[in-house]
């Protein structure tokens, strides 16, 4: 490994350090095409689709900087009895590697979904996910001034972190509304990601995070709607995180659009005085084709607007997604969130 590639990806560990340690941006992993399958942000989504659906996600962040963000997740969700649709389920994996650091993540989803009208056009669905997840840290990769440093061992650092969340889920043919709490059982040192001093509060910890996501659906045409909608993402530590996103549908087959994410003050807090951080993010580019009536590929990309522009080529992102057809292949309603 070259002495720049070394400086690089110890430059990367420590900004990661600065970033979670202090909480300055949101800790979870990040996808441009969860408006797709919402699954990993909301486990009240779980059986939304009404038929067993599975999707993979493959996500390249920052290309061009060594070490940047590496994920990939498989999701399966559907409902458990196609009479009455009351309950859903679903599995999530997802593995992320981040320079020297990995997290890899395993949840069960439960969704009960509560028909509201006599056309089953209205559900609301409430949702529970338990799940684990193994957070690793490579030290063999990092490259400090002082190799005989007592604090870095040279060898993997892991630990295991249990994690529940709650979701509520509302939908109707035209608009939805999420909110959802990730990360219920962080926030104290005994789910510290790293130990290396059980005492110290400088070590790494999750944070409990909130979500808040809603949208619509437009006719514009008989062959043409428009899908606008929003994602609020809050810590209470760093920046309010929201996305912005639109998309055009041309006769339910193509999806052509993009979104806008940007850090928003609403709450005082304390994590940027005396700095001028960027509340700039990304701009990104989504296009989604259903290759046949069950089999739909997605792919996105996105572009930075802030001074991380100057230093990495983009982030791609591709999801590819399969429903599985049932008995009745009927859906009350067409599915566009």
């Amino acid at each position: 490994m070259t002495t720049n590639n070394r400086i690089k990806i110890t430059v990367l560990f420590f900004l990661l350090i600065i970033l979670v340690g202090n909480s300055m941006a949101q800790q979870n992993i990040q996808f441009t095409q969860y408006i797709f399958n919402s699954l990993s942000i909301n486990p009240a989504y779980a059986g939304y689709k009404e038929q067993w659906y599975i999707q993979t996600t493959a996500r390249t962040q920052w290309v061009g900087i060594e070490g940047a963000p590496q994920t990939m997740q498989l999701s399966v969700d559907g409902i458990t009895n196609e009479e009455n649709k009351r309950v859903g389920v679903g599995l999530q994996f997802a593995a992320d590697k981040i320079g020297p650091q990995t997290a890899t993540l395993l949840y069960a989803n439960y969704a009960y979904r509560l028909q509201l009208d006599d056309e089953d056009t209205r559900r609301l669905s409430f949702g529970i996910a338990a799940g684990v997840t193994q957070y690793g840290l490579d030290e063999s990769l990092l490259h400090p001034i002082d190799y005989s440093d007592p604090i870095l061992s040279r060898d993997m650092n892991t630990n295991y972190i249990p994690d529940v969340r709650f979701g509520i889920y509302y939908y109707t043919p035209k608009w939805y509304l999420g909110f959802s709490v990730m990360d219920m059982l962080s926030g104290n040192l005994t789910s510290s990601i790293f130990h290396w001093d059980v005492a110290d509060t400088a070590n790494i910890i999750k944070k409990p995070h909130i979500y808040l996501m809603s949208g619509t659906v437009f006719d514009l045409t008989d062959y043409i709607k428009l899908r606008p909608g929003m994602l609020f993402k809050e810590d209470f530590n760093g920046p309010t995180c929201v996305d912005l996103n639109a998309m055009f549908i041309f006769g339910g087959k193509l999806w052509l659009g993009g979104s806008y994410r940007s850090g928003l003050n609403i709450f005082e807090k304390k994590f940027d005085d005396g700095l001028t951080l960027s509340k700039l993010n990304s701009v990104s580019g989504i296009i989604q084709l259903y290759i046949s009536e069950n089999i739909r590929l997605g792919y996105s990309y996105d572009y930075m607007i802030n001074g991380l522009k100057y230093t990495q080529l983009g982030t791609h992102e591709i999801t590819l997604g399969w429903t599985i057809p049932t008995k009745t292949q009927r859906l009350l309603s067409p599915r566009f969130f």
